[in-house]
């Protein structure tokens, strides 16, 4: 079947993140691995109070990854989450192929070159910009 990136963000537990970083990281690892899925990025995205108290918690760790996922697994991964007593929440989006090389290049941290908008021209563009009629 078709493999899809997608973009998957888990609210741990703060006090489990708190404890034990690594184990977050290798948590999310398991469980993508778990379903035949490929980490193209992760990292922990921000640690804060969450709106409303979910299980008692009142903190969450967030933690943003992209997966290269096959899409019949998808389900398969919800599942696993679900069934993780560390994970207070989470949420799996397709990202549309053309985004997924600049999204998962901003997750790492990589600098991304802007295109130019219409109308401008970019540099080393030899072609003359439209005369304005004055």
């Amino acid at each position: 079947m078709a493999k899809n990136v997608y973009e998957c963000m888990f609210i741990f537990n703060a006090n489990t993140y708190a404890k034990n970083p690594a184990g977050v990281a290798k948590n999310v690892e398991e469980m993508i691995k778990g379903v035949d899925g490929k980490i193209l990025a992760s990292r922990l995205w921000n640690e804060q109070k969450l709106a409303y108290p979910i299980n008692g918690q009142r903190k969450g760790a967030y933690w943003l990854t992209y997966a290269e996922i096959d899409s019949l697994s998808v389900a398969k991964l919800n599942r696993t989450v679900q069934l993780n007593d560390g994970v207070l929440r989470h949420l799996a989006v397709k990202i549309d192929p053309r985004l997924v090389d600049t999204m998962v290049a901003l997750a790492k941290g990589e600098t991304v070159a802007e295109a130019p908008a219409e109308g401008e021209k970019a540099e080393g563009d030899a072609t003359p910009a439209p005369a304005t009629a004055s």
